[in-house]
């Protein structure tokens, strides 16, 4: 039958199974409050808030138990689980990237672009030679937001052909408890795997009855992690320091209005790291050690007013820095202006704000929402002794203004239509060449439907466009001829990106299944996302003069997604399936970002009265297509595989130990030797982790 077929016998029976309860009449219609699974959570950045469940558009939120009930090390830790969603690259911290539905890869720099990120609203941008686009510590984070799709760039931006990832920082009212004026949290973790620490102080505190502010510094280190099949990482040692400051402020009537001020910094200073951080296993050897500083900086302006008295008024307003900073020196690899000791940096200011406007009738809804950005991004790159860098990291400016709408109109309860417009203009000017500005705009129509058949069952459906307009990158990167290599010239003829995304699909909830206290909910996502135009670079076979980057033709991905979960007092479980198949539109071959199909599944049991919780977590994954396999690689190098984890959480329920947490986990328990098709090197060896704190009320 083979493990494509297994997983896909689970995800009929899951979805039958839900879908007969249903129709059986065994699910309450009315929720019960003490249980919201995973697909209840509120959604705040797919426009009007609304839970993933009757969002039109594949979503999952972790929330601050879910981050820290994983025992993150790095970002890759904290979003394993999700549907197709994949960290890849390495699990070195300077070499994570994203890839969501089989869109984003660390061979080609211009992938950063094609998933948008941000901090509380910040875009996060990084782009550099086999090393990562995010930088930063999960401590740092009480929640994530992970929007699957092009349907995502009509409130993001244009050329999210994979989708977007927000994550929301930690602030102080998240700690502070009714009746008293602030809070001291300690926590400390242990991580056999490279004796790996972290120690962590967070202090809240309210000044007065409308104000409060939160400090937190995290330091966390690692040794070089060992792998499954008894080696170790090299170069995935490290030690990083992070820290964040906020107030938030409100007031106005019922303190309806907040204004919030955050900074943020990640910083990891490691000497003789592996140049190729995203991974080091052949044919990826050979790029030597460099000594790397990376310095991460988010500042965040931000103010809300939803005004609940004036239907006209619900607005957000947000003003952000942010600073991506790799001092790069004393390379060991040569023969290419990769090694020299540069200074690279991405600076982005940004102002953009929304207002949404609500209309209200009998047996109708309308939420119009319009906002828009302007943007302004410098690429940096400069040599500590004056000399000019090379040409293939350029040095540019990009400008953008962007202006969207979105209207949501519901009818009954029962019908939601959605549909949406975004134009982004941009204004690419080189600083490197004597080249002109290129500019250009970029559209993101959206259209999508979602319709309750009863109070348990919802169908859903869209279709959405986006443009992806190339980057600096790739516009006015430039290489002279050397012994092996072509030259080549700037790439300004490129056309953008396209991508036309179909959706469909249907969720099951209900309540009290089966006579019991309980919570249930499954949500199905099938997708066609057709690419057209896609920028990559030359191949060296291509004669001197060529322009480094060129449009190819077409590329058709289409798949399924499932995420379920149950809740209760008792039990509790997850399910996150995946199946995504990708192939080049003109020779038909397989795409070689596409991931391996993978189920991942929690069970657990839980104590309320003890506040104890323990289960087993499985990831099971398929063989990859063989050309996926072929790419770069030895193909028996990535084949299926199953990987194992137990955890155990305690919280104190009171008593002397109130405000006191105690986790432990064993990841990859079997030690399985593995490597993930997306991934170059090998699978971590089996690991212990124990995670202790405390939290001081006053």
């Amino acid at each position: 039958m083979g493990l494509v077929g297994k997983n896909t016998a689970v995800l009929l029976s899951s979805v039958a199974i839900a879908v007969l309860t249903s129709a059986s009449g065994a699910l309450a219609q009315e929720q019960n409050a003490n249980y919201v699974t995973l697909l209840e959570r509120l959604v705040i950045g797919a426009g009007e808030p609304k839970i993933a469940i009757d969002t039109p558009q594949a979503v999952t939120v972790l929330d601050q138990e879910d981050i820290d009930g994983k025992q993150p090390t790095t970002i890759r830790d904290a979003l394993e689980g999700i549907p197709s969603t994949t960290v890849i690259g390495s699990d070195r911290v300077f070499g994570e990237a994203f890839n969501i539905r089989g869109i984003g890869a660390t061979d080609s720099s211009s992938d950063g672009s094609r998933i948008i990120v941000t901090v509380d609203g910040a875009p996060k941008f990084n782009e550099q030679y086999r090393m990562g686009s995010f930088f930063s510590d999960p401590e740092l984070y009480k929640r994530v937001e992970v929007l699957r799709g092009p349907a995502s760039a009509t409130l993001y931006g244009s050329g999210a052909l994979g989708g977007a990832i927000n994550f929301t920082t930690k602030d102080g009212a998240d700690f502070i408890k009714d009746g008293y004026s602030g809070a001291v949290r300690l926590k400390g973790e242990y991580d056999s795997n490279g004796d790996g620490t972290l120690g962590s102080v967070l202090l809240a505190q309210r000044i007065n009855e409308t104000f409060d502010i939160l400090a937190t510094g995290n330091w966390r280190r690692s040794d070089d992690f060992d792998l499954a099949d008894g080696s170790t990482l090299s170069g995935s040692a490290f030690d990083s320091l992070s820290g964040l400051i906020k107030g938030t402020a409100r007031f106005g009537d019922n303190n309806e209005q907040v204004l919030r001020l955050s900074y943020q910094r990640w910083q990891s200073d490691a000497d003789n790291q592996d140049y190729a951080q995203t991974g080091t296993m052949a044919p990826f050897v050979g790029f030597g050690t460099v000594d790397r500083k990376v310095t991460d900086d988010t500042v965040v302006l931000s103010y809300e007013n939803p005004d609940a008295a004036n239907p006209w008024l619900d607005v957000n307003l947000n003003v952000s820095y942010s600073s991506t900073q790799n001092q790069q020196r004393n390379a060991t690899g040569a023969g290419s202006p990769l090694f020299d000791d540069v200074d690279y940096a991405y600076n982005t200011f940004q102002l953009k704000g929304d207002n949404t406007i609500d209309y209200e009738a009998e047996g109708f809804a309308n939420h119009f929402t319009f906002g828009g950005l302007i943007s302004q991004q410098h690429r940096e790159a400069s040599k500590p002794n004056g000399e000019a860098p090379s040409p293939f990291h350029p040095q540019g400016v990009e400008n953008k203004l962007g202006v969207f709408v979105q209207d949501e109109a519901v009818w009954n309860d029962r019908l939601a239509l959605i549909g949406g417009l975004r134009a982004d203009f941009h204004d690419m000017q080189p600083s490197d060449l004597a080249l002109d500005d290129v500019k250009g705009v970029a559209w993101s129509p959206k259209l999508a439907a979602l319709y309750a058949i009863n109070d348990n069952i919802n169908i859903f459906s869209s279709v959405a466009h986006t443009e992806r307009f190339p980057t600096l990158d790739e516009l006015f990167s430039t290489q002279a001829a050397g012994p092996t290599t072509h030259s080549r010239v700037a790439s300004l003829d490129l056309r953008p990106e396209m991508s036309n995304n179909f959706e469909a699909g249907f969720t099951v909830s209900g309540y009290d299944v089966g006579g019991l206290e309980n919570a249930v909910s499954v949500k199905t996502t099938a997708f066609y996302n057709d690419l057209t135009d896609m920028i990559t670079t030359t191949p060296s076979t291509v004669a001197d003069g060529a322009p480094y980057y060129y449009n190819v033709n077409k590329a058709h991905i289409y798949g399924v997604e499932v995420e379920g979960a149950y809740d209760s007092d008792v039990f509790f479980g997850r399910l996150a399936y995946t199946l995504i198949k990708g192939e080049d539109g003109t020779t038909g071959d397989d795409l070689a970002n596409i991931p391996a199909a993978k189920l991942v599944a929690t069970l657990g049991l839980r104590n309320v009265d003890w506040g104890l919780e323990y289960g087993v977590r499985a990831t099971i994954a398929a063989d990859p297509a063989k050309a996926v396999a072929d790419a770069n690689f030895d193909p028996t190098t990535s084949k299926a595989y199953q990987s194992y984890d137990v955890f155990a959480n305690w919280k104190s329920t009171g008593g002397p130990l109130e405000g006191t947490e105690a986790r432990f986990s064993i990841e990859n328990i079997f030690d399985a030797d593995f490597r993930d098709n997306l991934s170059v090197d090998r699978s971590k060896g089996r690991t212990f982790k124990l995670t202790l704190a405390k939290q001081f009320d006053y």
